[in-house]
């Protein structure tokens, strides 16, 4: 979240960034500075955001919790308060029916099981909406209706989550979990955010809060420490960068400043070098069988990062590597793209290519941060409220009032 970034001494030299955009090859100039943030565009986000959120956050209101001790799977080798989820692109192996799954990549198998994942996304939907509904109104029923959610994922012995990943995206005769499913808990993300738009309401007892942040902590321990948490730390696609958004995110909860610091480092030494082209795209992510929406997925994370991690004093949205490499060039490389799908050159998605582009938080968080209006209007006529599960799953940020 940019707080209070005040105006910065324009640099005397601005880099000129030839943008590979298959549209029309335009030369744009890159910002070496940023004007203080508009606030006119969160005002505009607001304004068109308002009525679907308190919408939503009404009918939120009546909504009971529903954690992982809900539903259980017998492939699980965990106990009923760890998440489990299965490998999204392994399927049972024609040839040894009973045997390890195989893998189809791109391609979702609609047998797997999904109902933690679905119970976490729902759980991040209603904190991040009563979190929005609180901030534009400060109605403490908002808050309220939250903490009976966050008590039973986070604090209730019968119903909490254990604060680990240690079986998401399992594998069928294969592995019990990996460390590239804790791209799962993206959706922690706005739950964590939203505790910390809503941590100073009446509702939020002091000693609630810290057994609130005492879960996230020792969940972030485990992100650090674990096999499978280190493991997803090395990746060198959008699962490195995932995990560097939500160690992020979870120790900003926390006020683990040396993390912090970490993730800043990581995002200025590692994602960029190993991830984008001196033209902003990512060439992991073209790779795959769906280029498009990981492309979207990716510069989303890498934004959200920028969005989390800057401060006054440091402002990774200004960051450029020493050849050039900056979010803002990731920006301008995809936005062709997200404001006409049609320019787009290279295969098509697999799956769900019809789906993609919504509002994706890169728009808005880059226009918030670099005033460009073309960003904003069209973030504004995108869809804010998808309804495709792969969408959703792959959209971490829904409610951007909360982080700006």
């Amino acid at each position: 979240m940019l707080i209070g970034i005040v105006s910065i001494t324009m640099m005397s030299t601005i880099a000129v960034f030839s943008a590979c955009n298959k549209a029309d090859n335009k030369v744009v100039p890159l910002n070496d500075t940023l004007q203080k943030p508009d606030l006119s565009i969160y005002k505009q986000a607001e304004m068109l955001l308002k009525e679907q959120i308190i919408k939503q956050a009404a009918q939120y209101l009546l909504e009971k919790p529903v954690t992982v001790t809900a539903s259980s799977s017998k492939n699980s080798f965990g106990s009923l308060h760890d998440f489990y989820s299965e490998g999204d692109y392994w399927w049972p192996d024609p040839k040894n029916p009973n045997g390890p799954y195989i893998q189809k990549d791109g391609l979702t198998n609609p047998d797997n099981f999904t109902a933690h994942r679905k119970a976490m996304i729902r759980f991040s939907e209603i904190i991040g909406t009563l979190a929005s509904a609180y901030k534009i109104t400060r109605d403490e029923k908002y808050a309220t209706q939250a903490l009976i959610h966050l008590k039973a994922w986070f604090i209730n012995s019968e119903t909490l989550m254990n604060p680990n990943l240690s079986y998401a995206q399992a594998i069928k005769g294969v592995t019990p979990g990996r460390g590239i499913g804790i791209i799962d808990t993206i959706h922690l993300m706005e739950v964590a955010q939203g505790i910390i738009i809503m941590e100073q309401s009446k509702s939020f007892d002091p000693a609630t809060v810290v057994q609130l942040k005492s879960w996230f902590s020792k969940y972030t321990e485990w992100l650090t420490t674990s096999k499978n948490g280190l493991q997803e730390k090395a990746a060198t696609n959008n699962h490195g960068t995932c995990w560097t958004m939500q160690v992020a995110s979870f120790a900003k909860l926390c006020n683990n400043a040396s993390l912090l610091e970490l993730c800043r480092v990581d995002y200025k030494n590692v994602l960029l070098n190993r991830q984008m082209a001196e033209d902003g795209s990512f060439p992991m992510e073209l790779a795959r069988t769906k280029p498009y929406g990981y492309s979207i997925f990716n510069l989303d994370a890498m934004v959200t990062l920028c969005q989390i991690l800057s401060t006054e004093k440091e402002n990774l949205f200004l960051y450029k590597t020493a050849d050039g490499r900056s979010i803002e060039t990731g920006i301008r490389w995809l936005y062709p793209f997200l404001q006409d799908k049609s320019a787009w050159k290279d295969k098509q998605d697999v799956m769900y290519w019809n789906d993609w582009p919504v509002a994706q938080p890169s728009l808005l968080f880059g226009a918030y941060a670099f005033n460009i209006k073309e960003w904003m209007e069209t973030w504004k006529r995108l869809d804010h409220a998808p309804t495709e599960e792969e969408v959703i799953r792959n959209l971490p940020i829904r409610n951007p009032l909360i982080w700006m």
